[in-house]
Formats: structure tokens, sequence, C-alpha cells
């Protein structure tokens, strides 16, 4: 083997996770498909510019006869026919993983993605959390003697698990030198140790596919869950992948997806926040109609989302697939019985138009909200296990309904802007110290938020916005204002060693990302390089 551990990777007692034959597992299919995969960041990186020069964005011309074609993909496994509820959380340390098994939901996404940090002891310990889950033997002791344990009186949620996107590499793992692919770590580690425990337990391996850009992205992943189940002996069709439809290129791509995906297609899910960012930065430069709004302000009225959402349920019911929701991002405050009471009646109203608008279940972020997705989509569902037979025919969206982002409703404020920075701050500073999902007042933020908030500010001061709420022009010297007093109001909650370890370096990026004349894509990608 050439494939090497590097630096102080390797992980005390992960041996068996980073066996020779799994770590020539994940060799060979770097060696099979990490090619294609450059190219098609390139083919990424060449259309925005075709879209920055003019090019409009539109379904596909090609492809217009797999929209127009009467096929349907796979039924769902009986593992996944009943999605009504899924609790996302990543898969380290033990206790999320375990809270998330013990949740009651039908299924957990097991995110070692946007709510993972990917510190090396995070890569692995999630691997290996997923592999004990499997065999049904995770468990944890805290510090404090507390015990926690897998729950046998209750159904367990189906595990799906969410590999790093294409775009993202693991720089432990180096194979003639390059580094590896972050989707091809996790996905080989965690097949290569799970695939068998699995399928014996009757619920998997599946997947969630996330930060697709194109039918031919699903096209390469549709080759890697091929190659391997040939190369374990596991039958055709046997891994399963439900993609997130989370940017806007995607969007003009759904049927073409599921068709790449063929008989390892389960669904679509609607990434509603990372498509927001999506939009952001695809149109960064286009003219102001693209501007976004307070991302409080977005809700999932606006038309340009409805349009997404109703195209989505539309095409997964017409081919077979299931379609999911988006996230429920609160976290209750105990502190604060009243606001509590409100944000779940919000949830439930989200919930309830999901439900209503055809979708076959949705996401929450904590597991106090799992009974109240589980009832709304209980009083829709009733004993069926989805509601794959609502076909929306009324629904015909066109290219100019899923662009038109004017016509969200909302403004563009100085306290949008404060809470963009603290934001994005607070949270690339709790990834950097290892935490990938962090409770920001009241609300779970993963890296998709971080993401929109920092390319909201770098898409405003292009456009030179007046701020609604104070009359005041955006410019680099008001952000930096701005930010150095949201740094300091932030420093008085935090202890000053790691101020200075995590809160510090993070404050320096978001700057140098916000304010930069280039833009960065992605967030995480900068963030990696100052990641232990």
């Amino acid at each position: 083997m050439s494939i090497e551990i590097v630096g102080d990777a390797r992980v005390p007692g992960d041996e068996e996770i980073l066996s020779d034959a799994a770590l020539a597992f994940v060799e060979e299919l770097h060696r099979r498909f990490d090619a294609p995969r450059r190219e098609l960041l390139a083919a990424r990186r060449a259309r925005r510019e075709r879209i920055a020069a003019g090019e409009p964005l539109d379904f596909l011309a090609e492809t217009a006869d797999i929209r127009a074609g009467d096929w349907r993909v796979p039924p769902p496994p009986e593992a996944l026919a009943d999605r009504r509820v899924e609790i996302t959380g990543p898969a380290a340390p033990a206790k999320m993983a375990i809270n998330a098994l013990n949740s009651g939901a039908r299924v957990w996404l097991a995110d070692l993605e946007d709510a993972s940090s990917p510190t090396w002891p995070n890569v692995v310990g999630s691997v290996r959390n997923l592999r004990d889950a499997a065999r049904g033997t995770l468990a944890w002791t805290s510090p404090e003697g507390k015990e926690y344990a897998l729950r046998t009186d209750i159904r367990r949620p189906t595990v799906v698990t969410r590999p790093r996107g294409w775009h993202l590499p693991e720089k432990h793992v180096l194979i003639d030198g390059d580094r590896a692919s972050g989707a091809l770590v996790d996905f080989g580690l965690h097949v290569h140790h799970t695939a068998r425990l699995l399928i014996d337990g009757g619920a998997g391996p599946f997947y969630y596919l996330p930060k697709l850009e194109s039918h031919l992205e699903a096209r390469l992943w549709n080759d890697v869950f091929t190659f391997t189940e040939e190369r374990m002996s596991l039958p055709p069709g046997t891994i399963r992948a439900t993609v997130l439809i989370e940017t806007i290129p995607a969007a003009f791509e759904m049927d073409e997806i599921l068709y790449e995906l063929r008989e390892h297609a389960s669904g679509l899910n609607a990434g509603r926040w990372d498509y927001l960012f999506s939009i952001i930065k695809v149109f960064r430069d286009a003219g102001p109609e693209f501007l976004v709004p307070d991302r409080a302000s977005v809700a999932m009225t606006a038309p340009f989302m409805r349009a997404y959402t109703d195209l989505l349920v539309a095409t997964c019911h017409r081919r077979g697939a299931v379609a999911m929701g988006g996230m429920a991002a609160f976290v209750p405050n105990r502190a604060d019985p009243d606001a509590t009471a409100v944000a779940f009646e919000k949830v439930r109203a989200d919930k309830t138009r999901e439900a209503g608008d055809g979708f076959d279940g949705s996401w929450v972020a904590h597991p106090d909200l799992v009974p109240v997705c589980r009832e709304v989509f209980d009083g829709v569902l009733g004993e069926r296990p989805n509601q794959l037979d609502r076909q929306r025919p009324e629904v015909a969206v066109s290219a100019a309904d899923l662009l038109d982002v004017a016509s969200a409703q909302g403004r563009i404020t100085e306290a949008g802007l404060r809470t963009n920075l603290s934001v994005g701050v607070a949270y690339t500073a709790a990834w950097l110290s290892g935490d990938g999902a962090v409770a920001l007042h009241s609300l779970m933020e993963d890296a998709a938020t971080a993401e929109i908030s920092r390319s909201q500010v770098w898409q405003q001061l292009r456009h030179e916005v007046v701020l609604a709420d104070t009359g005041r022009p955006l410019t680099p010297d008001l952000v930096r204002e701005v930010l150095a007093e949201e740094v300091e109001a932030l420093r008085a909650g935090v202890p000053p060693e790691r101020f200075a370890a995590h809160y510090e370096p993070a404050a320096r990026l978001v700057a140098d990302l916000v304010l930069d004349d280039d833009y960065v894509d992605f967030l995480t990608l900068p963030a990696y390089e100052l990641l232990e």
C-alpha cells in the first residue's frame, strides 16, 4: 500500500477502524474515483464562471428526454419506507449518537459533514460509533460516571450516514502524497466496517449525499456504490442513497439525479439552509434581484422557496422516491418556557405545511422536537408509511420561479449584519475546537448557517447596500466596526484561553472571508487548514 496516516493522526485504540484491510479499500476507492472527482470539481468552477459571464441557469436541454420519460426508482426498502421524522446530528461524540438513537425518531441522519468538525478523532470516532451502533453495543460513561447506553424498549432509528461532500479533503490520509477525498474516506471506512452488520440487521447501508451540483456528480456516487457492491459481494441495489437538494444547480436536475442513481436511489431532501447559501454563492456578483434579506426573515413560504419544495415533492413522487422536508433547528430553552412554547408552535406550523404539501417526513435537530414532528405526520399519514401516492400533477415550476429570489419578503438590516458576524465567528470558533453542531440563540447551527452568514455579508458589501433599520451604508469599515463589537460581546462568555485559541483565529478568518475581493467557495476549506 502507498496510503499513509500522517501527523499525530493515529488515535489510540482505533487500530480496528484503521486496519490494513480498511485502508486498502479506501486506497482502492481513491485510485478509481479521485481523478473523476477532481474533474467534476473543475466542471463546477467552469459552470459558475459561465453563469457569472451571463449564461442563464436553466433545465438542461440535453436531458429533456429523462425528465419526460416514464421511469421510476425501486421501491424503498422496508427500513426506509417510513421516514416521518428524522433526527440529525453528529456521530461523535458517542453521547450525541446515543441520544439520537434513543430519540424515538424513525431515522437518524448520522452527520459526518455539516454537523461534524473533521478532526481526526471525530472522523475515526464517528465510524467507530456507527460500527458499535450497528452491533448494538454503543455505550459511553461520562467523567462524572453517568452511563449512556442504547435503549432496548423502543424501535431504534434506521441509520442513514452523511459522508463529507466531494469538495472536502482529508489531510490525515495521503495516497501517493496526495490528500484523499473526505467523502471517499468517510464512505470507505464506514461501508467496510458496517455493511455486513447493517445488512444482517435489515437496515443498510444507507447514505445521505450532500452538496451535489449536477447529475454527473450523482453518477460518480452511483459508480462508487456499484463498485463497492461488486467488491464486497453485496446484492446490486443494497446501498441506497437520499440526495440533499441543497444547491441551486441541483434544483434544476432533480429528475436526472434520481435517474443516475437508479437502483441506488431512495429519495431527495430539501436542504433549505445550504440551498440559500448556494443561491448567494452562485449569484453573488449578479444583480440586486439576487440579494437575500436577513436570514431570519426568509420563510419557506417565500414563492421561490415554495417553487423549490413543490418541485421536489412532485419529482420524487412521480419517480417513486420519498420526499424529505427541511430542518427544524430550534433548541428548547429550559429557562424560558414561554419562548419555547412559541417556537414549538412555529415548528408545528412548518411541519404541518410540509405534510400538507406531500412530504413523506421531515428533519429535527433536537430530541424534544421528535414528538411534534411525528404527531403532525401521524395526522396525515395515519398507518401509511408515506404518501408516495400523492402525485402533485398541478405543480408546474419554471426556471424563473426557482430564481425569483426577489419574491422573498424581508429587509437587510444592521441587526441582521450583527447576527451574521456573531454567528459566523461563534460557529467557526466552535468548529475549530472540534464541535460541528452548536446551539446559538436557541438554534442548532451547523456549517450551512455559518456559510449563509459570511456569504450574505460578502454579497451585501459588493452591492453597497443601505441597511434598512439604521440607514447606514454597508462599507468595509462598518463591517470591521461591527465585527469588533460582536467579538468583544462574545469574549465576555468565553474563558480567556479558549478565546485566544479559537475565537481570535475564527474572527480573523471571518474578516478575511467577508472583506476579501475574492470569494471563497466554502468556509470549511480555509478553516480546515487551521484545524488541529
